[in-house]
């Protein structure tokens, strides 16, 4: 028989007594990790917070970020590849249509008055990214598809993104997001309202694998409030988790992440080489890019009205008045991993019309993609996360090429062949970042994705330092000017592994505190902290080809 409460109280009673001391209740660690997870659940709910993630930050920079989904027909229907899933007779690389978000400027005012509702970062039916986690996790079934569906749900089903949908396109820059379209006309005087001189420049970005164009919307919302038009695609290759396939006046279709093992050849005899799929998804990646160059140029000649009727998000009503007010003849292509191994690839034989790049922005050109190619012609800014560039990442995702080279070897041999060519370009890891930095992930869940990625730099500095980076780089492509990180000389032709990822570089990095010469170059006086250059146009290096500093 179990002794009663009131026994068991009188024995603590006559323990307190005899040793004089207050015994307290014992809680064990259960009952605290339960509690503080039960009043943490409550202040989410109470407060609208999201559950175990931070909400996306707001944009920085002159100008405030509108946002447009659109989903266009190609100008030509098309089967990139012959290949079909298997079972079936449904094509697998068949291109119908293109979609995409816009990220661009727009006013601070027009940005407060707009009433639209803001994009998801997860847009509907979220179960349909949760079953591509599921599979890209090689354990989806009815089960935990719908498990995964529930969790994201909980952690991110809230989260939006903080770019005024369907503002109009700004025509002039904000100096503040205080200040008034009058305090911006005073202080910007302009002829017309076209934007920059030449209309706004545009970048096209390709994601990465088991990505969706929302993945990273801070980095090109960030982008965009520093006056550049950024076209972050969904691709519809097999690599996107899951994507709603719409058309004008027909059924939805759903496209779920898949591989080589889900496709045969027409005649069903055979499977797809893992060389073969890869080069069927970078193909279609490149239609899907020419397709986008093709809606952004009809938009800029007077088109997007047909482009806002067609749209089954029913976004872009302010399109018409965007006519003229793009640079649709010098474009800069950009991408993260595969997308990065895919923005190499539509830089081959180029710039042509379909095409019309002028420079590129790769962030970790994928390993496992298949040979990078070389065939570049204009100026190329190469990134690699610390992780990337790290020896003990490069031992187990090692990407040979044609010749037998590591991939940082190979990464390297293109940015300097490009700078032989007389094309100024830049290749440099980011010290303490890992795969996912430039991605939304870190913002939304810090703690997790350092843990499980590697990543020491503050998940907002590291953001940063990648914008910063792509903002110099852009000046340079725009009008030459050659600044900040741009201007310093490759120092180490190799990643140098006993560099500090917590920002602390080694004896001899960085320079005198205090200098004229800190003064000079004002927030990059200690980009050491931040960065490896491995090649560089600038100076006479071992990568770093000749110029004046």
């Amino acid at each position: 028989m179990k002794p009663s409460f009131d026994v068991l109280d009188r024995e603590d009673k006559a323990r307190q007594a005899a040793t004089g001391r207050r015994l307290l209740p014992r809680l064990r660690v259960r009952d605290i990790v339960v509690s503080l997870a039960v009043v943490y659940a409550l202040y989410c709910y109470f407060f609208s917070k999201p559950l175990l993630v931070h909400p996306l930050p707001q944009h920085t920079g002159p100008y405030a970020v509108g946002a447009i989904d659109i989903e266009a027909p190609v100008s030509l229907p098309r089967t990139i590849h012959s290949a079909q899933f298997k079972g079936t007779d449904e094509k697998a690389f068949e291109l119908e249509t293109v979609l995409f978000t816009l990220y661009y400027p727009t006013t601070y005012a027009a940005a407060k008055s707009s009433a639209t509702k803001r994009h998801t970062w997860i847009p509907k039916p979220l179960s349909l990214r949760a079953q591509g986690y599921a599979r890209a996790a090689h354990i989806s079934n009815w089960f935990t598809d719908k498990l995964f569906t529930a969790v994201i749900n909980s952690l991110v089903g809230g989260i939006t993104i903080p770019a005024a949908v369907d503002a109009p396109l700004s025509g002039h820059a904000t100096p503040t997001s205080q200040a008034t379209d009058s305090e911006q006309a005073k202080q910007h005087p302009r002829t017309s309202d076209d934007g920059p001189s030449g209309g706004y420049p545009v970048i096209i970005f390709s994601h990465g694998t088991v990505s969706a164009r929302t993945d990273y919307s801070h980095y090109a919302g960030e982008l965009a409030a520093r006056g550049h038009v950024v076209v972050m695609l969904e691709h519809r290759d097999g690599s996107s988790p899951g994507t709603v396939i719409k058309q004008h006046n027909q059924p939805n279709q759903t496209r779920l992440l898949f591989d080589v093992s889900a496709v045969e050849t027409p005649e069903g005899s055979q499977s797809l080489t893992v060389e073969e799929f890869h080069q069927a998804q970078l193909n279609f990646r490149q239609a899907e890019i020419e397709e986008a160059v093709h809606v952004i140029k009809r938009i800029n000649t007077g088109h997007g009205a047909q482009i806002a009727t067609q749209n089954p998000y029913r976004e872009g009503a302010d399109l018409p008045k965007w006519a003229n007010r793009l640079n649709t003849h010098a474009m800069i292509m950009a991408g993260h991993s595969y997308g990065a191994t895919g923005a190499l690839q539509a830089l081959r034989g180029g710039p042509t019309d379909a095409r019309p790049f002028r420079a590129a922005i790769v962030l970790d050109p994928g390993k496992q993609s298949g040979p990078l190619n070389g065939d570049v012609h204009v100026p190329l800014l190469v990134v690699h996360s610390n992780t990337w560039s790290s020896s003990r990442r490069r031992s187990s995702s090692v990407l040979f090429s044609q010749d037998g080279r590591a991939h940082f070897d190979t990464v390297r041999a293109i940015v300097a062949a490009n700078n032989a060519r007389g094309h100024p370009s830049w290749f440099m890891t980011s010290i303490g970042t890992s795969h996912p930095s430039v991605t939304d992930a870190p913002l939304l869940e810090p703690w997790l994705l350092s843990f499980t990625t590697g990543a020491t730099i503050d998940v907002y500095q590291g953001l940063r330092q990648y914008v910063h980076a792509a903002e110099d780089f852009l000046a340079f492509v725009a009008g030459g000017e050659v600044r900040g990180l741009m201007a310093e000389r490759a120092e180490f032709p190799r990643y140098d592994e006993g560099a500090k990822m917590m920002m602390m570089g080694k004896p001899g990095q960085g320079g005198e505190k205090g200098t004229l010469e800190d003064l000079r170059r004002g927030e990059w006086a200690d980009w050491r902290r931040y960065w490896q250059i491995h090649v560089s146009p600038v100076g006479e290096g071992p990568e770093g080809g000749k110029g004046d500093k």
